[in-house]
């Protein structure tokens, strides 16, 4: 077993609520621009120790999710040591095979790899992302009648495959990323959170 990890997703695009994608449907503006950051809570790598830190993919999809082609920037935590690094650099570039391969294939072109400060907070079901200088957004998730966070299951495409994913929506949506054009100021636009243990 090459690696465990367990932790926390949160996710934010410039689709409509609910997001398309994960249904295999196409992006409500024909292509979607998303950030997708998993926090560790714990996790081993080759028996490299990764808990407490963040992972970030910023990409443009150019069409319907499962085609693939993605254009992406990588962000790797700045509290992450070289060994560290590298041992999530080998996960998320699908070297290490697993599930995390599985989805990362779907990336045709890493334009960068960065080092930022990440924040990755969740209380009570809101959760808050900030990426360097340039990315920030604010989401929480929808509730059922019975005061529980909706939730989706079994859909076609995950980023944390194998678990629930609650639905909802970002107040705030933010990311300048000169690499990949991106010049977002978005409110009230699609969000995913959710828990993942990713087994490799």
């Amino acid at each position: 077993m090459a690696y465990e990890l367990e932790g926390r997703l949160l996710e934010v695009c410039n689709c409509n609520i609910l997001c398309p994608c994960w249904v295999g449907e196409d992006p409500d503006n024909g292509t979607c621009d998303t950030v997708i950051a998993w926090h560790f809570d714990k996790g081993t790598i080759n028996g490299v120790d990764v808990s407490g830190l963040t992972l970030a993919v910023v990409a443009h999809v150019p069409g319907n999710i499962l085609k693939g082609n993605w254009r992406a920037v990588v962000f790797v935590d700045d509290k992450a040591a070289p060994q560290q690094q590298e041992a999530l650099l080998n996960v998320y570039t699908g070297k290490l095979g697993g599930p995390v391969a599985e989805l990362v294939q779907l990336i045709g072109e890493v334009v960068g790899m960065e080092r930022a400060p990440i924040s990755f907070d969740v209380k009570q079901g809101k959760g808050r992302v900030t990426i360097g200088s340039g990315i920030e957004a604010e989401l929480a998730p929808f509730q059922g009648p019975t005061g529980q966070p909706t939730s989706l299951h079994e859909s076609v495409f995950s980023t944390i495959p194998g678990a629930p994913a609650y639905v909802g929506k970002a107040s705030t949506f933010k990311a300048k990323v000169p690499s990949l054009g991106f010049n977002i100021n978005l409110q009230g636009h699609n969000a995913i959170q959710g828990s993942f243990r990713f087994v490799g």
